[in-house]
């Protein structure tokens, strides 16, 4: 398998070649946090709709100081039923409506008030006034298709008038995990047996993606049984992610019974460490991952290979996680293999930081607590000193940039 490795970035290329984003549906609001917009949103009318008054006071045409007669109130929502004229103040609340003829609002503690009247100070024109238009004029582009929607997003299309919004389809996923010695949380261990911690950690990864897991199952090492778990696995998803038994020993199935359903290998083996017998392939627009048994290998492979796919699939950035960052400690290089270091995140003046977790062992589990990036080290001799720069995934949801 040595010499049909490829590099991670041809393997990131070859799996983005074959996505083609699903159908966008129609979201309510309510729903739409954390999906992709999937089209271009311009305001239909001017935001604020309306000159508005900044404050709580009294609106009024812009002058020297006056004692003005209150003729009147604009409430916030409740317009004042007549105009403003010399002489004249509207009381006003802030939010409310400009009365037509005033240009100018006095906040409440710089006046006096009196029986019917007001004495106001000297007042500039637009003092305290909001202006129709000033966040966004009407037809102006807000919002651009492939935006992830967060709480802000969904504000500005609420204030926009939208209760509903086109997004990227959530992507379906099913999960495998085979191995005979893996036992479910909750049992008791047997002889030679181990928890198994891929079918939660991938389901959650793919949940963090924005897709939807629809079945997870574990699965025996024997060819029939993976057989039939796949073709259940084709039929309820947009991509399967099945982890284990992928090498070539004589217990791994996984790529026969792949081939026995159809599926067609694009790669199998990436120059990564770890994760080096990814497999990767299609069957029919359903994308397969093969990923390792590993715990670490898998996290790392679905975070490095199959959530782009995710993201790309419901129309979002699928590099929408790579930064540059800092190493504050020395990492060895491995000679022929990229390495995926699970690494501490720290912000600084000059940028991200990062530095080793702890052990790197596919198998340190515990490797992946408290690391907030995978720093990207290629192949080479020697080692990556404190103070280089280094190409990092950022391990957590959304756009970072340093």
């Amino acid at each position: 398998m040595a010499r049909d490795l490829i590099p991670l970035g041809e393997a990131r290329e070859r799996v983005l070649a074959e996505v083609r984003p699903l159908r966008p549906e129609e979201v309510s609001l309510r729903d739409a946090l954390d999906r992709v917009l999937a089209e271009d949103v311009a305001s239909p009318h001017d935001l604020p709709p309306f000159d508005a008054s900044a404050m709580d006071g009294f609106a009024v045409i812009a002058g020297p100081a006056a004692e003005l007669a209150v003729v009147g109130e604009s409430r916030a929502g409740q317009p004042a039923d007549r105009g403003l004229g010399r002489g004249e103040a509207i009381r006003i609340s802030t939010g409310a409506q400009i009365p037509e003829g005033a240009d100018a609002v006095v906040p409440v503690e710089r006046v006096a008030m009196g029986d019917g009247r007001v004495e106001v100070p000297e007042t500039a024109p637009g003092a305290n006034v909001r202006r129709a238009g000033e966040d966004v004029r009407g037809g102006e582009q807000v919002l651009t298709a492939g935006t992830d929607l967060g709480p802000a997003e969904v504000a500005v299309l609420a204030s926009l008038g939208r209760g509903h919004a086109a997004c990227g389809a959530q992507p379906r996923v099913t999960v495998l995990v085979t191995g005979d010695e893996l036992v479910p949380p909750g049992r008791p261990l047997g002889p030679g047996q181990i928890r198994d911690s891929n079918a939660a950690a991938l389901s959650a990864q793919a949940t963090r993606a924005g897709a939807r897991v629809e079945l997870v199952e574990h699965l025996a090492d024997e060819h029939e049984p993976t057989v039939a778990a796949l073709e259940r696995a084709l039929a309820a998803a947009d991509v399967v992610c099945i982890s284990g038994g992928v090498s070539v020993g004589e217990h791994d199935h996984v790529k026969d019974a792949l081939a026995s359903v159809g599926a067609e290998e694009r790669f199998w083996g990436v120059a990564l460490k770890p994760g080096k017998p990814t497999w990767f392939g299609v069957a029919g627009r359903r994308l397969v991952f093969g990923l390792p048994g590993n715990p670490v290998s898998a996290m790392v492979t679905f975070h490095l290979l199959a959530r782009p796919a995710l993201r790309a699939l419901a129309g979002g950035d699928p590099a929408d996680t790579r930064a540059r960052a800092v190493l504050d400690a020395p990492i060895p290089l491995s000679p022929a293999r990229e390495q995926a270091i699970r690494c501490r995140l720290r912000a600084a003046d000059d940028g991200w930081h990062v530095e080793p977790t702890k052990a790197q062992g596919s198998h340190v589990l515990t490797s992946m607590l408290g690391a907030g990036a995978l720093a990207l080290v290629p192949p080479g001799d020697g080692a990556l000193e404190p103070g280089e720069r280094v190409t990092v995934e950022l391990l957590g949801r959304g756009t970072l940039s340093a």
